[in-house]
């Protein structure tokens, strides 16, 4: 800290905002149009993916703007302490009408992380209201991602979040994930794998002792940590069936890879189960507003409505009428157009594309995912999966390659254990056409070869 205050060269003194890096000044956005963003250059970029999986109908959609105009001209802002609004009313129906099975009521927050804590807290209340106070263990997964928030982060399973952090985060167990490409053994097929990794939730379940814990956090499909990771079939099938059977709540959280991400409204109902709370952010809103959600079931809801009759925890804009007007007209949008049957026809597109363009890449390990969300992971050597020394920073200068080409990529490092392993991600818009996607193949393509060639690799 002395170092740093007394060094004579400060990168970020042109800026007063503290900015994710102090490195560098990113450009400042002007302008949206489509899939693009416009600088104030003038360059235009690609919006391959989303910002972060989060603009599903691109940057400049009438309908969601007239909505948000129309609301303000109402009424922008009311304290839910106070009041509710029409437009929280509209979208909580509009939101259960399509939701999983068993969903009851909606709580609204402003992002993902704030709805990761909303949902540890609903799971503890809910026992408490029940009598049985002594349930306050949360599983999850190793290389799990749930928000940045103190309590997100804990049940989160990535290790370089939550190392400088670990002495103030409560304690959570982690199992394995469902990471088919390196984990899946030799002869084991996919049912096989499914389940011994499922059954890992028991044995921790059993380990921390029954009566003791209160929930299993889990992303379907896992989406910033490891690049698009999908379940194998019937791993969710055995999850829920431990659940049931030790009383333990099944948080799903589809923060990422909801709101028809991967091709279905909910990315759960591919797996044909649904869980108690679920966890719904970035796509719900486009990125219009901020704006989160968290689905409960009658179950959960019941418990506080018949005990207490008041959830203990609140937040200040929670059901903000500017934002919940933004969020269902993105959903009345999504439904009103097929958006979803463009979401599944252009995903395997890019798909199709990226095995290709890639699929013999000596770089390029697995391309996975579904819907409009596709990973690519990198590799040193295709052949034992080994990866790139982490000390190369492959995928921040794919990141960098990319942008400088004019494509928004997400790559992430890594991906294998927070330390090793190179990832990145793509989750372009639900209005892209074949030709927006054949750019985007060609782009990232064009990346790899300037990272590669400068790294003496080509």
């Amino acid at each position: 800290m002395t170092h740093a205050s007394n060094s004579p060269f400060v990168p970020n003194a042109k800026t007063r905002v503290l900015h994710r890096s102090c490195v560098a000044t990113p450009p400042r956005a002007v302008r949206g149009e489509g899939i693009y963003i416009f600088d104030e250059n003038g360059k235009s970029y690609l919006d391959a993916c989303g910002g972060a999986a989060v603009s599903c109908l691109g940057h400049s959609d009438a309908d969601v703007r007239a909505a948000m105009h129309a609301q303000i001209d109402q009424i922008a802002y009311a304290h839910s302490g106070f009041f509710s609004s029409d437009a929280m009313e509209e979208l909580a129906d509009d939101l259960i009408a399509h939701a999983p099975d068993g969903m009851d009521k909606v709580y609204f927050v402003s992002g993902g992380s704030e709805a990761t804590e909303a949902a540890l807290k609903m799971a503890r209340q809910y026992y408490l209201e029940i009598g049985q106070p002594e349930r306050k263990y949360v599983i999850a997964r190793r290389q799990s991602y749930h928000g940045n928030t103190l309590g997100a982060l804990s049940v989160g399973g990535n290790m370089w979040r939550r190392q400088q952090f670990e002495p103030l985060l409560i304690t959570a167990t982690h199992i394995a994930p469902v990471y088919q490409y390196r984990d899946q053994r030799d002869g084991e097929t996919d049912a096989e794998y499914g389940l011994r990794v499922a059954n890992e939730l028991e044995t921790a379940i059993l380990e921390l002792g029954v009566q003791n814990v209160a929930a299993f956090v889990a992303e379907p499909v896992v989406g910033a940590t490891s690049g698009a990771v999908a379940p194998v079939p019937g791993y969710f099938k055995r999850v829920r069936e431990i659940c049931d059977q030790y009383g333990v709540l099944l948080i799903l959280d589809e923060v990422m890879c909801g709101m028809g991400r991967t091709g279905t409204l909910h990315a759960i109902e591919q797996e044909g189960i649904s869980g108690d709370i679920q966890t719904i952010a970035k796509g719900l809103g486009a990125g219009y507003q901020p704006i989160g959600a968290v689905l409960v079931s009658k179950k959960i809801n019941d418990a506080i409505a018949n005990g207490s009759g008041f959830f203990q925890h609140g937040h200040t804009y929670q059901g903000h009428a500017t934002a919940c007007a933004a969020a269902l007209a993105t959903q009345r949008a999504i439904r009103e157009r097929d958006l979803l049957t463009n979401v599944v026809r252009q995903g395997e597109n890019l798909a199709d594309g990226l095995r290709a363009k890639l699929g013999q890449h000596p770089f390029v390990g697995d391309i996975r995912g579904r819907g409009l969300f596709r990973g690519v992971e990198l590799v040193a050597n295709r052949e034992t999966k080994d990866p790139f020394d982490p000390n190369m920073n492959i995928n921040a200068k794919i990141k960098k390659a990319a942008f400088a080409r004019g494509l928004m990529a997400y790559p992430m490092g890594g991906t294998i254990d927070g330390v090793r392993g190179d990832h990145v991600l793509f989750a372009p818009a639900f209005i892209v056409t074949e030709d927006d996607v054949a750019k985007i193949v060609d782009l990232f393509a064009a990346a790899l070869d300037d990272v590669f060639a400068a790294e003496g690799l080509a």
